[in-house]
């Protein structure tokens, strides 16, 4: 199967590189930015392409490949960084911009190029860097110029393209046709993966990794871990899958019932039902830090499954997690060794989850997958519609959308507020248009007035997003009618909220939770 190689240097959004290529049928594989380029990496390989990076191509410890990599013949593609260590590798400029370049550019076109087969001139581009190229290297030519910038260079010699915007993100226009152009036009691979495929692969890594053992699959009943479930239970015999639900005091309002529900139905025989609020509320009183609160909560999922599968299980056995990819890289686990934390995951930076999954005694099938494919793959494997369509979760639940410490008070509070805003998106049809909504309490009172009383009220932020993926974010513009009508329902309903706000930020900067 011809197959396009990803060099990651660190980049938030190198698998996603990958995962748009897959996306059109062709096979992608991520390695490591040093990669030697043998014959074996090579085999079946059409194409290269160079990530981006949080490092500057100048700075101390920047990542460069391996000089094989301009060597192979093949065409290669640099995005952002991986532009600017062509440059500096063939002896061109690139210099530290004055002001970061985040967001939307327009891009004009200089030369003609097979890269830009079909797209428009002055085409909306996604910039993300803080450093540009001043000099082109030895042997190339420009091709495209953003408002400022330089925005791609061709050398003919070596086959390799530069682009200093990121084609990858969904807010770029025509960035798909620009990756297609590069690995169907430019590269020449064929087509010839798809969903089906990864299906039977990960079917069958699951049945190497389990071999004759129980798999313990801790789960929410949102959609990755049901998801999950149901691959568990399709590429298993069922009755050695256990799946345990931890109710954690910090999970939606009637959220534990649903989830009951929702896991009868995946037939499975071993379904434990577990009430651990109070373990969970303990350890976190007087906790306000969020990484602090992520360990507490990933390490106390640990204990409290060893100590119900104590009485349910005996010998070895695995534990599976919902991971997706982007969980990994915002914790700072890509394929490379250069990514920069964003936040830590609960299930991805615990001491106790590293440690299982370093034994490999942890199952992640969907650790290559974004949102959107798991939701794809949960249809394919039958899961409702219902489960499928249900916006993300995070697995603290409400302790990272309640700034500041926990208490049973303010989850109490939060559990209210947002199953308002969520059943009155439901009802005024908005639901399936957001990618995902969610109240936060923040740890801020305001004065109001309640009739002719005066209140000292908590802050209640609403957040609702639009996207494909979660790597990139916009806000969804409600109607003014829309949001005031459920600012005032929320506030006249909820007991101790005096003031809601709307959250404006897109991603990036700002991540889609708050913590």
């Amino acid at each position: 199967m011809d197959k396009i190689l990803v060099f990651d240097f660190g980049s938030q959004t190198t698998q996603l590189i990958a995962r748009r290529i897959r996306d059109f049928g062709v096979y992608t594989d991520i390695v490591t930015a040093e990669s030697e380029c043998t014959e074996e990496l090579l085999r079946d390989v059409k194409g290269i392409i160079l990530s981006g990076s949080p490092y500057s191509v100048y700075e101390d410890g920047a990542p460069a490949p391996h000089p094989s990599v301009y060597r192979t013949g093949l065409p290669v593609l640099g995005i952002c960084y991986g532009f600017q260590r062509m440059t500096a590798d063939s002896n061109g400029k690139v210099q530290k911009l004055e002001k970061t370049e985040y967001g939307r550019s327009n891009i004009n076109f200089i030369k003609e190029s097979p890269l830009f087969a079909g797209i428009p001139d002055g085409f909306t581009s996604w910039m993300s860097h803080g450093d540009s190229i001043d000099v082109l290297g030895k042997g190339f030519e420009l091709i495209a110029k953003s408002q400022h910038h330089i925005a791609c260079g061709y050398n003919a010699e070596n086959n390799l393209y530069g682009i200093q915007f990121h084609p990858e993100v969904t807010h770029c226009e025509h960035g798909i046709d620009i990756l297609k152009n590069f690995v169907i036009g430019i590269c020449g691979a064929a087509t010839g993966w798809n969903m089906d495929v990864y299906l039977k692969e990960e079917s069958l890594a699951i049945q190497q990794q389990a071999g004759d053992r129980d798999v313990l699959l801790l789960i929410s009943g949102g959609v990755d871990s049901t998801v999950v479930g149901g691959l568990l239970l399709k590429a298993l015999d069922p009755a050695k899958v256990h799946l345990m639900y931890i109710d954690t005091g910090l999970m939606r309002k009637d959220e534990s019932k649903e989830v009951e529900a929702g896991l009868k139905k995946l037939g499975a025989s071993n379904l434990y039902l577990i009430d651990a609020s109070d373990r969970f509320l303990t350890a976190l009183e007087g906790v306000s830090e969020p990484e602090k609160k992520r360990e507490i909560i990933g390490d106390l999922f640990i204990k409290v499954q060893e100590d119900e599968i104590r009485k349910r299980l005996s010998g070895d056995y695995l534990l599976a997690q919902g991971t997706l990819y982007t969980d990994l890289i915002e914790s700072g686990k890509g394929v490379g060794k250069k990514a920069h934390v964003i936040k830590s995951h609960h299930n991805v930076r615990s001491p106790l989850v590293e440690a299982k999954r370093d034994a490999g005694l942890i199952i992640e099938p969907l650790g290559k997958l974004y949102k959107d494919e798991v939701r794809a793959l949960g249809r394919k494997i039958g899961i409702s519609d219902e489960i499928i369509r249900r916006h993300p979760f995070p697995g603290p639940g409400l302790a990272v959308r309640i700034l500041g410490d926990i208490t049973l008070d303010k989850c109490n509070i939060l559990r209210e507020a947002d199953w308002i805003f969520i059943n009155e998106l439901k009802s005024r049809g908005l639901y399936d248009k957001i990618w995902q909504a969610f109240c936060v309490l923040l740890p801020i009172r305001s004065v109001g007035v309640a009739g002719d009383m005066r209140e000292y009220g908590y802050v209640l932020a609403l957040r609702a997003i639009t996207s494909s993926d979660g790597m990139t974010a916009d806000v969804y513009p409600f109607d003014t009618k829309d949001i005031l009508e459920i600012s005032s329902l929320i506030t006249n309903s909820v007991r101790g909220i005096g003031r809601v706000v709307y959250d404006v930020s897109s991603k990036p900067p700002a991540t889609i939770e708050w913590e």
